[in-house]
């Protein structure tokens, strides 16, 4: 998700040409830095972007608790497989933000838990100020899920953060890997999170949300931008809810929280609101959106400074409408939202899904994932049972940070030399963005075509890990659980790189690849393809949404497929026998 805050952005409609080459805005810096944004709380501003999807298991078609979403980053992501782990007693971890953040803060230390558990996670590279890998969450070992989410606090808060730094304690990412590595349920990753704010204080981009899920319930925990880490609430989503954040947030909050087992705050929620006159006193609840938030989600805003079908889908009340009116959700459904272009954009940088089922096998919990952009990206299955991912799906130089400014060490060679998934996917849509009308209902239906494949295989292959796992053979279980996974990916692979041949083939065809314009300057003399690709605040956004096509979202899963073009046979160039 957007860590930092980038400068308001003139968003208009994407031309064909255009879309192609269109990128996403940095500054002088690099990717994430200021661009010069005044107020970060602006409802309006694209500077945090996120999605959580929330579903209870009352209202599943399968019993499950679906916790799905992406965040927005512009850097290099990839697919990371994190094993348990044991640490020494002196044990410590990094954390914080450097002087590079927006809100300049420190690192420092904090000590380790003595044993961390296993999680699956998409990691990334870059968030100025931030340092790498980042995480927003993923699926851990005993079937918590986390999804980290935007949540802009009010400007005298991130005043406040400003006026005190440098900030000190744990940032977004260090929270959701410290759900991961020591929650054994959703409501203890609050506990978790809540308790290392109150120890170590917060450092904060203006205000941050998590979602944690297991198979019981939901968790929507909101971090305030106090730079002490003073003020946190946590609200429980049962099995007959649903939520979306986008971005988080809470409702009416009991001013006598610590005797509702539903609700849980920091020991100065309600005495600060009162203190600063953010809340007068009276009822039994405050509005913890307008006292502490800033009571208007990014649709209401009276002037939109994107698309309108961008902007206009962030109204949460709506989007949890949508998905009532879906119940009971499958997982199908839930990976068709996640896909949905209304905000599945080339800033997505991944997606995910958590399938969260009752009397399963740790090892079988499972963490659907779209290495990049959902939007023309197969989601693959991964259980928590796998130990590696092939190497086309770790971490590779592609818009990864520092790595334009040194050489390749010797030991990352081959890695390196695989196709990078995330690039592949990247081309794919690309290419489909140039024109939706033509290509997106065949990339999409052969997409989703190849997921009703995986989803019609899940029985057999975890009937034979379990069977594995009932006569006491874990390595062999998760063997196979991880060749299976590894052969899924690569047929992905396979499925999209063959498929953005086919849209440049037919679109070179149409058309010839355009050369940018560029922003010509006095004196300048450097051909505008040699110049930045990104046009800062003017950046235009990369998307496949089409009017024509996607008015009537949200839709059912699979329903290009039947009439798109099987592209899965085809031999591609390099991955033949993998």
């Amino acid at each position: 998700m957007a860590k930092r805050r980038l400068s308001r952005r003139g968003f208009g409609a994407l031309g064909a040409s255009a879309a192609l080459f269109a990128g996403v805005g940095r500054g002088d810096r690099g990717f994430g830095t200021d661009a010069g944004l005044e107020d970060p709380s602006d409802p309006g501003s694209l500077d945090g972007k996120s999605i959580g999807f929330y579903v209870g298991s009352e209202l599943t078609a399968d019993g499950s608790t679906l916790l799905g979403g992406f965040g927005h980053e512009p850097s290099s992501h990839w697919l990371e497989i994190v094993p348990r782990q044991d640490h020494p007693e002196d044990a410590t971890v990094t954390v914080g933000v450097t002087d590079e953040a927006d809100i300049p803060g420190e690192l420092t230390e904090i000590p380790q838990a003595s044993e961390t558990n296993k999680y699956v996670a998409s990691m990334y590279s870059e968030w100025a100020g931030f340092p790498p890998p980042l995480t927003n969450g993923g699926l851990n070992e005993h079937g918590v899920a986390a999804r980290d989410i935007w949540s802009p606090s009010r400007p005298e808060l991130v005043e406040l953060a400003e006026e005190q730094a440098p900030q000190t304690g744990p940032q977004y990412s260090d929270l959701a890997k410290a759900a991961m590595e020591r929650a054994s349920s959703a409501r203890e990753a609050v506990e978790v999170v809540g308790g290392l704010m109150d120890e170590h204080g917060y450092s904060t981009y203006g205000g941050n949300s998590h979602l944690f899920a297991d198979e019981e319930e939901g968790w929507v925990f909101i971090n305030f931008a106090h730079p002490d880490g003073d003020l946190w609430a946590a609200e429980r989503l049962g099995a007959d809810e649903v939520r979306v954040s986008y971005f988080g947030y809470i409702r009416d909050f009991p001013v006598d929280y610590e005797d509702d087992p539903d609700f849980v705050g920091s020991d100065r929620l309600v005495e600060f609101a009162e203190e600063r006159g953010w809340w007068d006193g009276e009822g039994d609840t405050l509005d913890l959106f307008e006292v502490y938030g800033i009571g208007e989600f990014p649709a209401e805003a009276e002037e939109y400074t994107a698309p309108e079908f961008y902007q206009g889908a962030r109204y949460p009340p709506a989007r949890e409408e949508e998905l009532r009116e879906l119940a009971p959700v499958s997982l199908e459904d839930t990976l068709a939202l996640v896909r949905d272009p209304r905000w599945a954009t080339d800033h997505a940088g991944y997606g995910q899904v958590a399938h969260l089922r009752p009397d399963v096998r740790e090892e079988l919990q499972t963490l659907w994932t779209a290495v990049t952009s959902a939007a023309t990206t197969p989601f693959v299955p991964i259980p928590v049972g796998v130990e590696a991912v092939p190497p086309e799906f770790r971490q590779h130089r592609y818009l990864t940070a520092n790595a334009a400014a040194n050489f390749l060490d010797d030991g990352w060679k081959l890695q390196e030399a695989t196709r990078y998934a995330t690039r592949e996917f990247k081309r794919l849509l690309y290419f489909t963005s140039a024109d939706p009308e033509a290509f997106y209902a065949d990339v999409v239906g052969a997409i989703e075509g190849f997921e009703r494949e995986l989803l019609a295989d899940r029985d057999a292959v975890e009937a034979t890990a379990r069977k594995l796992l009932e006569a006491g053979e874990d390595r062999a279980a998760c063997k196979h659980l991880t060749e299976d996974t590894s052969r899924r990916l690569l047929e992905g692979l396979r499925l999209g790189t063959t498929l953005a041949m086919d849209v440049e083939a037919e679109l070179r065809q149409r058309i010839e690849i355009p050369k940018p314009e560029g922003r010509p300057a006095p004196g300048e003399t450097t051909p505008p393809t040699s110049q930045s690709m990104d046009d800062g605040p003017d950046t235009e956004m990369v998307h496949v949404y089409s009017e024509g096509l996607h008015a009537d979202y949200p839709r059912e899963h699979g329903v290009y497929t039947d009439g798109a073009r099987d592209e899965r046979s085809r031999p591609t160039p390099g991955l033949e026998g993998e």
